[in-house]
């Protein structure tokens, strides 16, 4: 199975080249414009001249099976068109792209190729967050925080906050029938955004304080008189009386608490299996954070 991973940056490096590279019966291709990068990480994986590429044209002349797009967010649209237009199921980091309609090009030629597009919503995953499925959910709270760093409205949602949006659509009870959000602006940088969703018997709140003092991140799923937390996604503490705490395990490798090695291994195992995977509900998260973006812009969104 050829595999090519486009972008060698630290999330690359750090979270998904440790699961590729460990996967048996996998030929790891890599792609990056900087030859310096290429071969630095290539040597450490120990890849023949032949799995090092410095152009995309090179890389597609491989009849890859599979792709996984870990590039600036910028690149996405002409990458993974590139991609879909010759048949590659295509793993890509979120966001899709910054703009919306970029992001819905991309779903629809998928669609139109009949190709797998999977985005690296890897919360779904991860498994604090995936064991709240089964906890009641009358009200959801989740923070993700950082220290000093207000950024441009749009880059900050869809680079960041669109993890707890998605997060709060993930583990939502019900249809959202009220999208409230607020945030503060000032001198071109959102300092914070707080969004709301609530539906029958259930109300969904996710916040970003960029200014908060401390990097973290947060999730509380509550109801019928019981509370689960996840802290920083390593620590499950339920509250049912008396708090009881589950730390993850010593040797548990971060990418699988992140919830990434699962979601590279059902990537992949749909690829081997022929399943056509839909980007339909990631683009329903994009469309949810466009309209953050225009409300903390303060101005109206037709979507």
């Amino acid at each position: 199975m050829k595999v090519g991973c486009i972008g060698l940056g630290d999330i690359a490096q750090k979270a998904y080249l440790p699961v590729l590279g460990m996967q048996p019966g996998i030929e790891l291709h890599l792609q990056t414009r900087t030859p310096a990068t290429l071969h630095r990480v290539a040597d450490s994986l120990r890849l023949p001249p032949q799995q090092r590429h410095v152009g995309l044209d090179a890389l597609l002349d491989q009849n890859l099976d599979a792709a996984f797009v870990h590039a600036p967010t910028v690149a996405h649209p002409e990458i993974v068109a590139r991609l879909l237009e010759a048949g590659v199921p295509t793993y890509v980091d979120k966001p899709l792209a910054y703009e919306l309609a970029d992001s819905e090009r991309l779903v629809l030629l998928a669609e139109e190729r009949d190709v797998s597009l999977a985005v690296g919503f890897n919360r779904r995953y991860a498994p604090g967050y995936a064991q709240c499925v089964d906890h009641p959910r009358e009200l959801i709270l989740m923070q993700k925080n950082r220290i000093g760093l207000p950024e441009e409205p749009r880059t900050m949602i869809l680079d960041d906050f669109i993890h707890v949006v998605d997060t709060l659509r993930f583990l939502v009870p019900g249809p959202v029938d009220d999208v409230t959000v607020r945030g503060r602006l000032e001198e071109g940088l959102l300092h914070h955004v707080v969004l709301q969703l609530a539906g029958e018997g259930f109300t969904a709140l996710g916040v970003m304080n960029r200014l908060s003092g401390s990097a973290e991140e947060i999730l509380e799923v509550s109801g019928q008189d019981t509370k689960r937390q996840v802290l920083n996604l390593a620590e499950i503490i339920d509250h049912k009386g008396q708090p009881t705490v589950r730390r993850r395990g010593d040797w548990v490798p971060v990418p699988r608490q992140r919830g990434i090695e699962q979601a590279v291994l059902a990537f992949l195992d749909a690829v081997r299996a022929g399943k056509v995977l839909s980007a339909r509900d990631a683009l329903a998260t994009h469309e949810l954070c466009e309209r953050v973006v225009a409300a903390v812009q303060e101005r109206p969104v037709a979507l």
